[in-house]
């Protein structure tokens, strides 16, 4: 029974989150012959103020972009 966690910053739509369900769920049924029922898959959305990058929270990764 696979497991799959997903961890993304907080933003992606309904439409954008149920198909990254499907197309998991597609590539565990095709690449590895899994059923779709036995498939759990959970999206986590995290803060952005809450996931560090490159040495800084995404949040101030980010503004440092949009000013460069």
């Amino acid at each position: 029974m696979p497991y799959v966690n997903i961890q993304i910053t907080k933003g992606a739509s309904r439409t954008q989150k149920a198909q990254l369900v499907q197309e998991v769920t597609a590539s565990l049924v095709r690449v590895l012959g899994k059923r779709p029922e036995h498939i759990h898959i959970v999206l986590q959305e995290i803060e952005e103020e809450d996931w560090g990058f490159a040495g800084l929270l995404t949040d101030d990764w980010k503004r440092q972009q949009d000013s460069a």
